[in-house]
């Protein structure tokens, strides 16, 4: 699909947070109708997806770890479907150099590193290696909650 740069505006307007479509109206010189039709066609398009976010840092006794995972298998894509659908895991990225996954991960004190790889990732066949990244201090991204 084609994005012009009236779509491309309404994006970064609600890319730092929900917007009301009058609001984004009234800055780019649209009628309010106009915006919420091209948020609903792009929606349907796949191109966007409106959803919350948290700082894993605000909220208590949550931590965020990066997974970077080795496969035994090259079926990156199905693999990468997979390890999406684990409990916890909130991004999966198919990546060159040194792993072939790199995972995003929210955990709790319910639900720790522990309980990931011996509940979760254990399900998965071919795996070769995981290494783990905690993150102690995050500067730049929030991620969205789904424990």
């Amino acid at each position: 699909m084609g994005i012009d740069e009236i779509s491309l505006k309404i994006i970064k307007y609600l890319r730092d947070g929900r917007k009301s479509f009058k609001e984004i109206g009234e800055n780019l010189s649209i009628t309010t109708n106009t915006v919420r039709a091209r948020v609903t066609k792009l929606m349907k398009k796949g191109v966007l997806e409106i959803i919350a976010v948290v700082d894993p840092e605000k909220i208590d006794n949550h931590f965020l770890v990066v997974v970077g995972v080795k496969l035994k298998t090259m079926r990156l894509v199905d693999k990468g479907e997979e390890f999406s659908r684990l409990k916890a895991v909130v991004s999966v990225a198919v990546v060159t150099g040194r792993f072939d996954l790199i995972l995003i991960v929210l955990l709790n004190d319910k639900f720790g590193l522990h309980e990931f790889y011996t509940q979760e990732v254990s399900k998965i066949k071919d795996v070769m290696s995981t290494e783990t990244f905690v993150v102690y201090k995050n500067y730049s991204w929030k991620v969205p909650y789904n424990l």
